[in-house]
Parts: structure tokens; C-alpha cells; sequence
């Protein structure tokens, strides 16, 4: 089970020329790690997955899981996702050799699957890798839209703990998960963190912690208990939120750490094309 309310969504590091930086992302990571943050998200959520070729995320992983002291103190969660489901699978299984604690299911682009294959998907990955597993939900950006069915199917799985949603949170209200059985609703970033907190999502895959991580875990760990930050508090977070989320999010990320000594590097175009 994983135990951290908060991760952050690192990152990927790229050269200059656009090719993998394993060492600058596993620089970020240690950072976050001295800063006391406990869980990260590598390879998904700040957009590059589906950019890295399946040889890249092996490369990616295998760095991550060859680093003792990330691994043991680290909740790492490693975004498994593909158009195509045979490379997923390949993924899953070399996931399912590592010491990564759990796996975020993302859905090919585009192709828009049927909810019957999808759950065939999803199935086959979690089975392959013998993780926890949490879906990612994001129809804005690939177009394919997980129904509360399908969700509460998936959610019969014992590995499946959680989903994290970026589509429309009145789904929350209609999932129907056993009882006895921990199931945990992540918030994508920091957007309207407030109003889905109220709306039941009770964990957080943040952005904006890659900049301020204490920061924005305090602020979350507020808004579970029914509070807000105040003064100089509540406005390092509002600042923070507003260089992060003012334009592009993961090209202001990588300026801002970049500008601190991290080694991110650029985005590959067209992101960050002007």
C-alpha cells in the first residue's frame, strides 16, 4: 500500500538536443528527497511519457531502481502507459523486477479504445507488474474518457488503490468501492486543489511541488483538515501557483529550476517551440 498522501510529478530531463538526461532527472529526484519529499511520480504526468520510446523508460527506470537510496526511502510510483498495448506490457514486466512500489496507468492517445478494452488493458498491466496500481484518468489531453463502470470493475482488482482524475470529478459521487477496502483519489496539480478537495479527492500528484514541495504538501495537508494557509504562508503559495501555472506549466518549471542549479534541460518540441 502506499502510504504518502502527496507526490510529486517530476519532471523528465532532456539534453539540449532533446535526448534523455537520466542523471539530471535523478538529480531532481535526490533534491526533492533532501528537501523531505517521500513519493515522486517518474515518467507520466508532467507530459513527456508519451514522447520516450520504450528502450528510453527501460533506461529510466533501471536508474531509478538501481539507486539504493531512493528506492528504500521512497515511495516511487512509474507511469506505464503506450499506444500500444504489447510495449506497456514489456514495460510492466520489466517494472515487475524493480523494487518501484506502484505503477500509474496512463491510456494511449488518440486511438480512443472502448471501455471493454481499456479494461483489458488495464488488467493485463497490473497483472504483468505485481504492483499497486493507481488509473489516470486525463480525457482533455488523450481523449479517451474512463466511465465510472469501467472504474468500479478495475477497483474489484486488490492492486488497483486509486485514480487519479483529471476529468469530470462528479464521478467521484458514483464510484462504488467495497467497504473495506482503501481507495484514494488523487488530484492532478494544484488547479481548483481546493474545490476537489471539498469534492473528496484526498490525495495529491502535485506540480507545483517540484518548485516549493514543504510548501505545497503543508497547503494540502490544510485543505484535508478542513483549512487554509494564512499570510506570509498563503502567499509563497499563491506565488508559487502563479509562476507554475501562468502559461505553459512544465516549461515554467524547468525555467524555474534551472535558474536553481537543476538540470532539466529543455522540452521537446513542439513544446516550448516559439
Amino acid at each position: 500500500m502506499l502510504n504518502e498522501n502527496y507526490h510529486i510529478a517530476v519532471p523528465t530531463a532532456f539534453y539540449n538536443d532533446e535526448t534523455l538526461n537520466v542523471e539530471g532527472t535523478i538529480s531532481h529526484i535526490k533534491y526533492l528527497y533532501r528537501q523531505g519529499v517521500r513519493s515522486v511520480f517518474v515518467c507520466g504526468s508532467t507530459g513527456e511519457q508519451h514522447s520516450l520510446s520504450l528502450s528510453e523508460k527501460i533506461e529510466l527506470l533501471d536508474a531509478v531502481n538501481k539507486n539504493r537510496e531512493l528506492t528504500s526511502n521512497m515511495e516511487i510510483i512509474f507511469g506505464v502507459a503506450s499506444i500500444r498495448q504489447k510495449e506497456a506490457e514489456l514495460l510492466a514486466k520489466h517494472v515487475s523486477e524493480t523494487n518501484i512500489a506502484a505503477i500509474m496507468i496512463g491510456y494511449p492517445p488518440y486511438i480512443r479504445p472502448s471501455q471493454e478494452e481499456a479494461f483489458h488493458y488495464t488488467k493485463s498491466l497490473v497483472t504483468i507488474s505485481g504492483k499497486y496500481a493507481i488509473l489516470y484518468n486525463n480525457p482533455g489531453r488523450t481523449g479517451f474518457d474512463l466511465q465510472v463502470d469501467t472504474i468500479n470493475k478495475l477497483a474489484r482488482m486488490k492492486e488497483v488503490i486509486g485514480i487519479k482524475e483529471a476529468g469530470d470529478k462528479n464521478k467521484i459521487e458514483k464510484l462504488r468501492i467495497d467497504s473495506d477496502k482503501h481507495f484514494y483519489i488523487y488530484a492532478g496539480g494544484e488547479q481548483d486543489l481546493e474545490a476537489n478537495v471539498k469534492h473528496g479527492f484526498n490525495r495529491l500528484s502535485s506540480i507545483a511541488g517540484n518548485v516549493a514541495p514543504i510548501e505545497i504538501e503543508n497547503w494540502f495537508e490544510a485543505l484535508l483538515k478542513g483549512q487554509d494557509l494564512e499570510g506570509q504562508e498563503k502567499q509563497k503559495v499563491e506565488n508559487v501557483l502563479k509562476r507554475v501555472y501562468s502559461g505553459t506549466p512544465i516549461i515554467n518549471l524547468r525555467e524555474e529550476l534551472n535558474s536553481q542549479g537543476a538540470m532539466l534541460g529543455t522540452s521537446r518540441s513542439p513544446i516550448g517551440n516559439q
